[in-house]
């Protein structure tokens, strides 16, 4: 099987939900939609590469969630470019996003899975992001349960101690912020207008900053190439 079709037989992949996802809001070409991709997931986990992009866009027109067309006044081609294919939603390819975003099963609760679901919370109802915080909670507090065990078991140097602090303390954080959201959710609130950096979005800002500080720089011309003609 190839990889694309893997990553979308999954179907609650979080490659998959950032496509819908992102084509939800507006049709975009390949390479466009690759850089918004690493903004929701590859500064958190991993850069996505056009090796893994295009098999997975070639299988979702296969099963018809999304359709190719030619750019737009919204979607212009690179500067210097010629037109590239614009990929854009289908009604079934939203019906698809709508069901994956009202998963809320352990899947959903593990790292990759729960930052990219957590990036579209906007569009997830008020009982499914409930369900994902507390689970996600479940899966902090476990690793702080294998922390504290295996601290007991660790090298004895300062080195690891610090890692252990390290790991302990992250993990004590986003449980904080995981408790906060949750009551904020129940309540009726949402998130706070103005909420403390969080473990998440700490990292999404700092990623955001460093994409935009090397964007004014032109793209080197072998990542360039690395984009199949269309």
């Amino acid at each position: 099987m190839r990889q694309g079709r893997w990553l979308v037989a999954r179907g609650s992949d979080a490659l998959t939900i950032a496509v819908l996802g992102l084509l939800d809001d507006c049709p975009l070409h390949g390479y466009e939609l690759r850089k918004r991709i690493d903004l929701v997931i590859g500064p958190l986990r991993r850069r996505i590469s056009f090796g893994s992009l295009y098999p997975a866009l070639r299988s979702m027109e296969e099963r018809r969630w999304i359709t190719q067309s030619s750019p737009t006044t919204a979607t212009p081609p690179l500067a210097g470019k010629r037109s590239r294919v614009v990929y854009q939603l289908t009604d079934t390819g939203r019906e698809q996003l709508r069901s994956l975003l009202a998963s809320s099963g352990p899947a959903t609760w593990e790292d990759e899975q729960f930052d990219v679901h957590f990036a579209f919370f906007g569009s997830t109802d008020a009982s499914t992001r409930i369900r994902i915080l507390e689970g996600r909670r479940t899966r902090v507090v476990e690793r702080l349960e294998r922390v504290g065990a295996a601290r007991a078991s660790a090298r004895a140097d300062s080195w690891s101690a610090e890692l252990h602090r390290h790991t302990t303390e992250s993990l004590e954080r986003e449980l904080l912020w995981l408790d906060e959201l949750v009551e904020r959710e129940r309540s009726g609130r949402g998130p706070a207008s103005s909420p403390s950096p969080s473990p998440l979005s700490q990292r999404t800002a700092d990623a955001a900053g460093q994409v935009s500080t090397t964007s004014t720089t032109s793209e080197p011309s072998g990542q360039l190439s690395s984009e199949p003609s269309s």
